[in-house]
């Protein structure tokens, strides 16, 4: 079951006279958080209405209603803020990482069981996977059509066709 609570990011100071508070993203751009007019704060996921949201220096500053003042906003520093799935439109195919971290993944071919996924990174051109194998090494995977054949978190697997040499030991990394 894909988790309803997005973690989005992390409120790390005020801004300004006028309450800003300076979001830290975690997502794959900080403009990815300016679509969305309501944001949840913290484990209770109290409502926050956002009323203007800007890019500034790599950080996201909102300005949340009902905190006007530098003195308001200051209690919100150290808060977690989360989007609720419902209010974020995907493509089919589309995954957020934390629903893909964990999920096992099997060669696509003989359905043995290489590992886990343990991270996803970003080179620019395409995505890479983290696989946790048995021995404890991780190897990466390139997020290409060629190599990763399914994703589905709903089933919790990945299926993959690895490259030729793609798992030589030469390959591994220490996390």
């Amino acid at each position: 079951m894909l988790k309803r609570w997005l973690d989005c990011g992390k409120i790390v100071a005020t801004h300004g006279v006028r309450g800003d508070v300076k979001v830290e993203p975690w997502c794959d751009s900080p403009e990815d958080l300016l679509r969305f007019p309501m944001m949840y704060l913290g484990a209770e996921k109290r409502p926050l209405v956002v009323e203007k949201a800007r890019v500034h220096g790599g950080m996201v500053l909102l300005k949340i209603v009902g905190y006007d003042t530098p003195e308001t906003a200051a209690a919100l520093r150290g808060g977690v803020l989360y989007l609720d799935r419902a209010d974020v439109p995907m493509a089919e195919g589309e995954f957020f990482v934390q629903d893909l971290i964990g999920l096992d993944v099997f060669d696509a071919d003989t359905g043995a069981l290489y590992g886990q996924l343990c991270d996803v990174s970003q080179t620019g051109a395409n995505g890479v996977y983290h696989i946790r194998f048995d021995d404890g090494k991780v190897r990466l995977v390139p997020v290409i059509p060629q190599v990763v054949t399914l994703v589905d978190p709903l089933a919790g697997r990945i299926e993959i066709r690895p490259l030729p040499g793609l798992f030589d030991d030469g390959e591994a990394v220490e996390e």
